[in-house]
């Protein structure tokens, strides 16, 4: 089984902690559309005969697609791939793109699942992240996407800003489960040095909250959800049971995937591929039928590497079986720092699987780092 990611790089403005690929130049949404559509035919066979089970639109805001936009790549997609039947079929969508009209048309084209990008109930937040929607907007998206039908929703959120104490964190938390929405993905706001907010840190006119802050938030985050009867599965998704995002859970489980469009990555097992992250360079390409991206042939260590990074962030961890199949490898340093944090409790091996516990997930990044191999 495998997936399809499709980057659609356009956005109405900049959000002020973005570090994605995209442009608000909307003159040349109709050229790229069609350089996605014509790449998708030109990797038709990147996937060889995997079965496709999910198709993710990202981006940039997918949502600012018109229909007929929507349906042309969707229409090839299903011409040159063997689809599932029930496949996983995702649409980012900002609020104050959501109408009652736009989700009857979305269903129409089998879009079965959307992620909302709510990021917080806070005007005055919004406001500072240059969002462009607004509180009302969000509740009002919400809305009509249970009365239209749409019951598999995601809605992202964003923690760890700075502010004097947690009120506004709580009131995010506590207005997000009011709406019985079955998956939340919580980011701790990272400031990207090329971001708007990271130029703002740099001549200090925004100060970072600091590590404690937000680990104080994520903690809150966590008995929240779990009180709700969500399940922490990845370290920054939380789901109801039978909601766990297919197309993301593939990336941690090594599955296979073809990303189309400006930026995207490619994965099948031996090798990574990155679309040049420029939209000129990758329209003028495309026109050539040539696809312009990077490999990435992966040695074993990188192989290992990969899966410590992905595995250890969800709940099922790696699998040593796979692990150590990669016979190449030297595994007496990879076993003492395993050993190590597992004595101090935040790692666990079991059925096979080394996993993270509740506390090593406050250091996921550094055990994975330090259980790399070089």
């Amino acid at each position: 089984m495998a997936g399809i990611y499709i980057h659609v790089p356009f956005c109405k403005q900049a959000c002020h902690y973005c570090d994605f690929h995209f442009s608000t130049q909307l003159n040349a949404k109709s050229e790229m559309v069609k350089a996605i559509v014509c790449e998708i035919r030109l990797q038709k066979n990147y996937l060889e005969s995997e079965n496709v089970e999910t198709i993710y639109f990202g981006g940039g805001t997918p949502s600012m697609l018109s229909m007929a936009e929507l349906d042309s790549i969707l229409n090839v997609i299903y011409q040159y791939f063997s689809v599932d039947v029930d496949a996983e079929i995702t649409l980012e969508a900002n609020p104050d793109d959501i109408s009652k009209s736009k989700l009857t048309d979305y269903k129409a084209l089998k879009i079965n699942r959307l992620s909302i990008g709510i990021q917080t109930f806070n005007n005055d937040v919004l406001r500072w992240m240059n969002r462009a929607h607004n509180a009302e907007e969000a509740i009002k998206a919400l809305e009509l996407c249970f009365d239209a039908g749409f019951e598999n929703l995601s809605a992202d959120l964003i923690y760890g800003i700075p502010s004097e104490n947690h009120a506004a964190w709580q009131y995010d938390l506590k207005t997000i489960l009011k709406y019985h929405i079955p998956h939340i993905s919580a980011y701790n706001l990272t400031i990207e040095p090329q971001t708007a907010f990271g130029k703002w840190q740099k001549t200090g006119k925004l100060k970072e909250a600091s590590n404690e802050f937000g680990t104080v938030q994520m903690e809150m985050l966590m008995e929240s959800l779990s009180n709700a009867g969500f399940i922490h599965y990845e370290i920054s998704n939380f789901a109801k049971e039978g909601h766990f995002s297919k197309h993301n859970t593939a990336y941690w489980l090594d599955k296979k995937y073809l990303g189309i469009g400006p930026s995207a990555h490619s994965y099948n097992g031996t090798s990574r591929q990155a679309n040049v992250a420029n939209n000129l360079k990758y329209v003028q390409s495309i026109q050539q039928n040539s696809v312009p991206f990077e490999l990435e042939l992966l040695s074993q260590s990188e192989k290992a590497n990969e899966l410590m990074l992905t595995g250890l962030r969800a709940i099922w961890g790696v699998s040593l079986v796979q692990l150590f199949a990669l016979h190449s490898l030297n595994f007496d340093s990879f076993n003492r720092t395993v050993e190590s944090y597992t004595n101090k409790g935040l790692t666990v091996i079991q059925n096979d699987r080394l996993k993270l516990t509740k506390e090593g997930r406050y250091f996921a990044d550094k055990i994975a780092a330090d259980l790399f191999f070089v």
